[in-house]
């Protein structure tokens, strides 16, 4: 406990992604409208009048009621993405790992098959797809994420599998099922939980791209989708752009943060230095 205490890195990760989760919690009191509504004259500055402290756009919209409900689609999202993918790669991967042989041959050759494709442009396709929605939008970022967690869990359960501990239940007679659940797992996830805020920072990101280029949920008001909406008014009210562009930066570097504060947390290493 000491430990977490003393990671600056991650104290700061967890007070960014604190913030950010309280501005998602209390979107709906605070604002408690829709944040499609026009509300205002258009282009209103920021601080022009003090209640719409981050201005309008260009339809008269208020921009601070927009970026506190943007804060639970992305944070959706990231954390919906995250968990499809490393649902899938802990499968693939611990399977692999575990049984090796032919399980392991077919599983990397599927994970290999996955890498080589264009991650976003597979996304991109399976939007289109899908049509764009939350759900849509979550599923293409989740499963072209999940390779990177596969081969992380496929290394940790390679390696835990050599133990005493798995080679003394498998005399035992336990199932492998067991196996898995009781020692591979427990002791292959330390990596993953590094991973995973990773893969949460990305796909904020990814879904911001594909808001950005149109391809976002219509329904919903997100960060990318603003950034794509004020890039009309660019050089006239660049704001519209920037103050959603500055969410989405801070949010990434809250789960970077948290990624390297988790590192040196669960590192055995840093524990000796």
């Amino acid at each position: 406990m000491s430990r977490l205490w003393r990671s600056r890195a991650l104290l700061l990760g967890l007070f960014i992604l604190l913030a950010i989760a309280a501005a998602a919690a209390l979107a709906n009191l605070l604002y408690p409208g829709d944040p499609f509504d026009i509300v205002a004259r258009p282009n209103l500055w920021p601080s022009a009048q003090p209640a719409y402290p981050l201005g309008t756009d260009m339809l008269g919209r208020d921009i601070t009621a927009g970026m506190f409900h943007a804060a639970r689609v992305s944070l959706l999202v990231g954390l919906g993405a995250a968990t499809l993918a490393v649902l899938v790669g802990t499968l693939v991967g611990v399977v692999a790992g575990y049984f090796g042989g032919w399980a392991d041959d077919c599983l990397m050759r599927l994970t290999e098959l996955f890498q080589t494709m264009p991650s976003f442009l597979f996304a991109i396709l399976l939007v289109v797809i899908l049509q764009p929605s939350i759900g849509s939008i979550v599923f293409a970022i989740g499963i072209t994420s999940w390779p990177q967690i596969s081969r992380l869990v496929r290394a940790e359960a390679m390696r835990v599998r050599q133990q005493d501990y798995v080679s003394a239940a498998v005399t035992m007679g336990l199932a492998h099922p067991a196996i898995i659940w009781r020692h591979i797992l427990p002791n292959s996830i330390a990596p993953v939980v590094v991973a995973t805020s990773i893969l949460i920072a990305q796909a904020i990101l990814t879904e911001a791209s594909l808001s950005f280029l149109g391809l976002g949920d219509p329904s919903v008001i997100s960060w990318g989708s603003m950034v794509g909406a004020g890039r009309s008014s660019l050089r006239t009210a660049w704001y519209m752009t920037a103050v959603p562009g500055a969410a989405i930066f801070i949010a990434v570097m809250g789960f970077m943060y948290l990624g390297n504060g988790l590192n040196d947390v669960l590192n055995p290493r840093s524990e000796a230095q």
